[in-house]
C-alpha cells in the first residue's frame, strides 16, 4: 500500500479540489465521488464563458456562475477537513500499517489559503447570486407595469 501524504492531499484539494483530483489521489480513479466533482465545475465554468461572450444580461449565466462558486467553496471546505485532521487519525485512515509521519506546516498553510480563498469565493457567490436575483425580480416587475393598460 502506498503512502498518502496529508500535505499533498491538502494542496491538491486547494488547487484542484473542484475537479476532485484530491479524491483520486486518496481513493484512486475508480472513486465515484471524485468524478462527480467535474460536471458541476464545468457547468459553472460554462456560465463564466457565457457571460464573457453574451454579456451580463444572460440569465442562464446568472444561474450557472453561482454553481462554480459553490463547487470552489466546497473544495475549500474539503481542504480544511484534510489539513486539520490530526496526523494520527490521518495515518490510521489512509496509511494503515505504515510508520507515522509528521506533516509539519504544509497542511496548515493550505488551510490558511483555503480559508482566505473559500471565504472570498463564498461571499462573492452569495453577493452575485443575490444581486442577479433581485435584478431579475425588478425586470419582471417593470415588464408587468409596462404591459398594464
Amino acid at each position: 500500500m502506498r503512502y498518502r501524504s496529508k500535505t499533498l492531499a491538502a494542496w491538491l484539494a486547494l488547487l484542484l479540489g473542484s475537479l476532485g483530483v484530491h479524491r483520486m489521489y486518496l481513493h484512486g480513479p475508480r472513486d465515484v465521488w471524485a468524478w462527480l466533482h467535474i460536471p458541476p465545475a464545468l457547468i459553472g465554468l460554462s456560465g463564466v464563458v457565457r457571460m464573457q461572450n453574451l454579456g451580463q444580461d444572460d440569465r442562464t449565466a446568472w444561474l450557472l456562475i453561482p454553481l462554480l462558486g459553490i463547487v470552489i467553496s466546497a473544495a475549500m471546505l474539503q481542504t480544511l477537513i484534510i489539513a486539520l485532521t490530526p496526523d494520527a487519525r490521518w495515518d490510521a485512515r489512509h496509511n494503515t500499517g505504515q510508520p507515522p509521519r509528521s506533516t509539519g506546516w504544509g497542511p496548515v498553510l493550505a488551510a490558511i489559503a483555503a480559508l482566505l480563498l473559500g471565504g472570498g469565493v463564498l461571499t462573492g457567490t452569495v453577493a452575485f447570486g443575490g444581486q442577479k436575483f433581485f435584478e431579475w425580480q425588478l425586470e419582471d416587475e417593470q415588464i408587468q407595469r409596462t404591459s398594464r393598460p
